[in-house]
């Protein structure tokens, strides 16, 4: 009995330990799959959460390359993730077609000649186009944030949107055309105005319809000058032999020889016409100015003064610019007349090559006239010579203007071109 006790109890002492090793045991594996469970279940949300927050805060600091991760399709969070990628793909987008589009807006309000002018409801200026600084003559970062009042555009804006017809923009007198429009930015109103110089687009219907003109009386006069130069010199010389000599016969022939020599000279005055309805395109090259202008003062009967800066050079068509001085420096040479003075300077003016042509004579007779093709006051004048200039410098993208000179006698004709011409047609 005492030693199956004994056994007894020797084997319920080998079973306890057993049993509860056991059980502990079952529990450590429990709470370690447990833990991995939670530690699985807190990653596969925590990083998707982390990369959902990323992502979001580059969206709102304008980063739009960030992209969430750890997204798995089939699992809700993964999904999201995986949604706000596709939104922020979608924005990038969107974000790069307003960049295309503004950058596309940008080159265009640069590239017209019209002025564009934006001002918002205090009347204070926003945005200007370089055409709209030339016109109030000031460089854009000078006119931002000025009010309209200070650059003359007050009375540009009117109670009511439209298009209107104007003398006078900012102290310019000319033609222009008004046109004012509205927007809203941040819900605020805001002007837009535009503003266009008709007397270009003007001038150019007027050099359209002069050419027609020009063609049509050139074709028909120069063939009908033909035959009359042709029968006359064919009838002189018939009388020359066949009548006797006397005072008929020398009235005769000299009528034939007016009739030819008039012929000639209307051929010849047609001629000059020609070259306005047929003025080729400019081919604008690198060209030094310096040479252009000793080429063009060396055709004056006498000395003309030359004033260059030798390194100055520009991009134009050196034939082409070189006749339009000859004909604005001959008419300042028979202004001033022999006695006169006669000055030719050149100098860069901003982004303009500007030659300026001066003489002490009578100054303008006429100066509301002065680019009328025909009209000319010098006895034998043909009235293409200016016309022809300003046709060069507007071919070149420039302008040719005369004006008293200030202060004292004479006139000042002004020649002024973009310093790097594009080629046009």
């Amino acid at each position: 009995m005492a030693s199956c006790g004994a056994l007894a109890t020797a084997g319920l002492c080998l079973a306890a330990p057993v049993d509860w090793l056991l059980r502990v045991l079952l529990a450590l594996v429990g709470a370690l799959l447990w833990a991995a469970l939670g530690h699985a279940t807190r990653e596969s949300v925590s990083q998707p959460l982390r990369g959902l927050t990323t992502v979001v805060e580059a969206l709102r600091s304008g980063d739009h390359s960030i992209r969430g991760r750890g997204a798995r399709p089939g699992e809700p969070l993964g999904e999201l993730v995986l949604e706000v990628n596709q939104l922020a793909d979608a924005m990038r987008t969107e974000h790069l077609r307003a960049l295309e589009a503004t950058a596309l807006l940008e080159q265009l309000l640069r590239s017209v000649d019209v002025a564009v002018l934006a001002l918002d409801g205090r009347g204070v200026l926003r945005l200007a186009n370089p055409a709209a600084a030339r016109l109030l003559g000031a460089p854009v970062p000078r006119l931002l944030g000025r009010p309209a009042a200070e650059l003359g555009l007050l009375e540009l804006v009117p109670r009511e949107p439209g298009t209107r017809l104007m003398s006078s923009v900012a102290g310019h007198p000319g033609r222009w055309q008004v046109t004012h429009g509205t927007f809203r930015e941040g819900g605020l109103a805001q002007h837009l105005l535009v503003v266009t110089d008709l007397r270009a687009a003007l001038r150019e219907e007027e050099r359209a319809a002069w050419q027609r003109l020009l063609r049509v009386m050139g074709h028909e006069v120069k063939n009908s000058l033909a035959p009359i130069r042709s029968i006359a010199g064919t009838v002189r010389a018939m009388l020359a032999r066949e009548l006797p000599e006397g005072p008929r016969r020398a009235d005769a022939l000299e009528g034939l020889q007016v009739i030819e020599e008039r012929s000639a000279s209307l051929d010849r005055f047609l001629a000059q016409y020609r070259r306005l309805a047929h003025l080729p395109p400019p081919r604008p090259i690198p060209t030094e100015i310096a040479p252009l202008l000793r080429r063009v003062a060396a055709l004056a009967p006498w000395p003309v003064g030359v004033r260059v800066d030798e390194r100055l050079t520009a991009v134009l068509d050196a034939d082409l610019v070189e006749q339009a001085l000859v004909n604005l420096l001959r008419n300042a040479v028979e202004a001033a007349g022999p006695q006169g003075s006669v000055e030719l300077e050149a100098e860069a003016a901003g982004q303009s090559l500007r030659v300026r042509i001066l003489d002490d004579g009578p100054g303008l007779p006429n100066p509301d006239n002065l680019f009328v093709p025909f009209f000319t006051t010098k006895p034998g004048g043909s009235g293409i010579g200016l016309v022809l200039s300003r046709q060069v410098a507007e071919l070149h993208g420039g302008t040719v203007t005369l004006q008293e000179r200030p202060g004292t006698r004479g006139a000042v004709a002004s020649l002024e071109i973009p310093l790097r011409v594009p080629r046009r047609e």
